[in-house]
């Protein structure tokens, strides 16, 4: 039975909150020896922004440290942090949510261990912190704070306790999913998705984002989604320049029921916002000026309802827009997902969805072979390792002309979702 940790093992340290104590604080992880553990607390879901407003590192022999961004801020400070430790190793739980944040002071580590990661490509059922710290430490960490509002200040007792324990346990996990991976064979395997994620230039802009507005499917003309638009990029204004999270400010639904029901009075306009917002102060005449001035856009000038197409189409089109990739696809889904099976590990960490989808639309060449899946896959992002597991598996899929019978092998998630890659999604 797993044991309950309910502080850290060596005590809750003091917060740090100016650069004096930061300075000291890399000073004793300089004495330490091995890898760091970092990890980041944000406002997600309070505020708009994603900047840290809390840092945690942990070096066996350099103590656990507790450091407020916000008042300890020289970037100079951190820049020294970053240059000091520049050739360790820094172990991150679900690095791909932290990294931004961590680059934004300054941080960027060259040597990454992701045990969040390392859990998916070893086969672990639950690869949350908790989940992996019970199956592989037999320790019980509390999470009740997980979602608290991180801005506040004074930050509480009881948070920093839950903040500090994510770190205390963080390298002894490091080494037990170390030698879990090795066990199986898959270590490197894991290195090359590390080195990845760092290589990674990042996400991009989206095209368009407010089409992604819950409830987009009541939205049938033109104009009804030039109000979504605009009211949508009115929101991200100010909740940018406010600093809170656009959700908070108003929420889709009310967008969506503006949008539809076209309230003719700022009243009206008032009443729908109100019921959906948690934000005190709002620019509701600005909002509702530029409604009115939506509502008078000519045809020219309205959103088109479909964005042209610049990649394959969905997968749900693929059977009436092109049969024969459809067939293939259908093979390769169930090729993936056997080759996974036999792994021990999650299809999606097996091959990005995307890549088979790449791989398997367009009609091979004659006598395609071995050399031409490879270089499909390397084309679409593949890592070395994943290629080699997959890609001979995906030479008959090529060229299989029915589809498999229902119901379809679905290994991968859904193509109009986001994918669980932690690579294709940093």
């Amino acid at each position: 039975m797993a044991i309950p940790l309910l502080t850290p093992r060596n005590g809750t340290p003091t917060l740090i909150v100016d650069d004096e104590g930061l300075a000291n604080a890399i000073n004793e992880l300089a004495q330490g020896e091995g890898p760091l553990a970092i990890d980041a607390e944000r406002a997600s879901g309070y505020k708009y922004s994603q900047r840290a407003y809390l840092i945690q590192i942990y070096r066996r022999g350099g103590g656990l440290h507790l450091i407020d961004p916000i008042s300890a801020n020289n970037p100079q400070t951190w820049q020294l942090l970053d240059q000091k430790f520049k050739e360790c190793e820094w172990v991150i739980h679900a690095s791909t949510q932290d990294l931004p944040c961590l680059r934004e002071l300054g941080i960027s580590p060259t040597k990454l261990f992701d045990t969040e990661l390392g859990g998916r490509i070893a086969g672990c059922e639950r690869v949350g912190l908790g989940a992996l710290a019970e199956s592989l430490l037999d320790l019980q960490l509390a999470k009740e704070h997980s979602a608290v509002d991180w801005s506040q200040r004074p930050l509480k007792e009881e948070w920093l306790v839950y903040a500090a324990l994510d770190v205390d346990v963080l390298l002894d996990l490091r080494d037990a999913m170390e030698e879990l991976l090795s066990s199986r064979g898959y270590l490197d395997y894991a290195r090359e998705d590390f080195a990845a994620i760092l290589a990674s230039p990042g996400s991009s802009a989206k095209r368009d984002p407010w089409r992604k507005t819950s409830g987009m499917h009541k939205i049938r003309d033109r104009m009804t989604l030039a109000i979504v638009r605009e009211l949508w990029l009115a929101r991200d204004e100010y909740a940018r320049k406010i600093d809170v999270a656009p959700g908070r400010i108003f929420n889709d639904d009310a967008l969506v029921e503006i949008a539809t029901k076209r309230p003719l009075t700022i009243d009206l306009f008032t009443k729908i916002i109100s019921r959906r917002s948690r934000a005190l102060d709002q620019p509701i005449p600005e909002w509702f000026d530029r409604y009115r001035r939506t509502l008078a856009l000519g045809k020219d000038e309205l959103p088109e309802l479909r964005l042209p197409s610049t990649g394959l189409p969905p997968q749900k089109l693929w059977r009436d827009r092109n049969p024969l990739g459809y067939a293939r696809l259908t093979h390769a889904r169930a090729a993936v997902m056997e080759r996974a099976q036999e792994l021990g590990m999650p299809a999606e960490n097996l091959i990005s969805p995307e890549a088979v989808r790449q791989a398997m639309w367009s009609n091979p060449p004659e006598g395609a072979g071995l050399a031409y899946i490879e270089e499909k896959l390397q084309e679409a992002g593949a890592r070395s390792w994943q290629i080699e597991h997959v890609a001979s598996e995906l030479i008959e899929p090529l060229y299989e002309s029915e589809p498999l019978p229902p119901p379809l092998p679905d290994p991968l998630p859904d193509p109009e979702k986001e994918s669980v890659d932690p690579i294709q999604d940093n």
